[in-house]
């Protein structure tokens, strides 16, 4: 297993928020970082058997997005909005002193992506966009408001994983109840009552909540702006929420990029899948 530190950076409104970062070995320093951006109400835990995979020869970073894991919680729960997100990852790579980096984006971390390459296309030295895409699904983005915000807990991680298991078992059919006990402690953590709950600020849900899956910024020229660099869209065969024709859509403005669908998954496939592992091995073994 690759070590990691645990560090911060802060906000330009002043929050602490937290980032994994996996040094990786002597080569990974002549190399642009990996960036890990995890999806809407998820953490740095998302992404450790990515980056355990890649960070001998990688650098590996994976920030906490304010109001997740151990990233301090916003003051003004409007500040939960892709905008300030995508804000606050320029200030980590700012004060890391990072130009070019490989995004690897689930969902929110997806979206967020396209938008630093709309704006600033030589920053993205390669990009593995998961589950998502400039067209979202009104049903599954209807599921992501059903759930969000819920606050529930669980008294033992076997409650935790049997409760996920019932609201996602659609999305990932057929699992044992050691994966959703993995999955739980993807998602939660044991809070100072000992109860498990989920590892993210309740609040984020609110602005959320103003959104429609139909209202969207306009993020194709983010798509189109990877043009000529190593991509990888993935999408899960089951997902809700990123169809098979936007991702037709997507691949027919990026000839060069691949494409995998998983089967059997839905939103949003973990990339742990061995499918997924070699997908990203091939995609970094074409990044100068």
């Amino acid at each position: 297993m690759d070590e990691y530190e645990d560090r911060f950076w802060t906000s330009r409104d002043g929050l602490e928020l937290h980032y994994r970062d996996y040094a990786g070995a002597a080569p990974a320093k002549a190399r642009p970082p990996v960036v890990c951006l995890p999806g809407l109400t998820r953490n740095a835990r998302d992404f450790a058997e990515v980056a355990e995979h890649i960070a001998p020869g990688w650098r590996v970073i994976c920030p906490e997005m304010r109001g997740r894991g151990d990233s301090e919680y916003a003051k003004d729960p409007a500040t939960y909005n892709p905008v300030q997100y995508v804000e606050d990852l320029r200030e980590l790579l700012a004060q890391l002193g990072i130009e070019r980096f490989v995004a690897i984006g689930t969902s929110l971390g997806g979206l967020m992506t396209l938008a630093i390459a709309a704006d600033e296309p030589g920053r993205i030295a390669g990009a593995v966009i998961n589950d998502v895409g400039p067209r979202l699904e009104p049903s599954g983005f209807q599921r992501i408001k059903d759930y969000i915000g819920q606050g529930r807990s669980y008294p033992t991680w076997v409650h935790a994983a049997r409760a996920l298991e019932e609201s996602q078992a659609t999305a990932y059919p057929g699992k044992d109840l050691n994966f959703w006990i993995g999955m739980a402690k993807r998602l939660m953590t044991i809070s100072g009552n000992g109860r498990i709950v989920f590892d993210y600020d309740m609040k984020i849900a609110e602005p959320f909540m103003e959104i429609e899956a139909d209202a969207l910024p306009d993020l194709w020229p983010g798509v189109e702006a990877l043009r000529g660099r190593p991509v990888l869209v993935v999408r899960g065969a089951l997902s809700d929420l990123f169809s098979a024709a936007t991702m037709r859509d997507m691949l027919a403005r990026l000839p060069e990029a691949e494409g995998l669908t998983l089967p059997g998954v839905g939103h949003a496939p973990l990339l742990t899948e061995p499918d997924s592992i070699a997908a990203i091995d091939r995609l970094l073994g074409e990044v100068a």
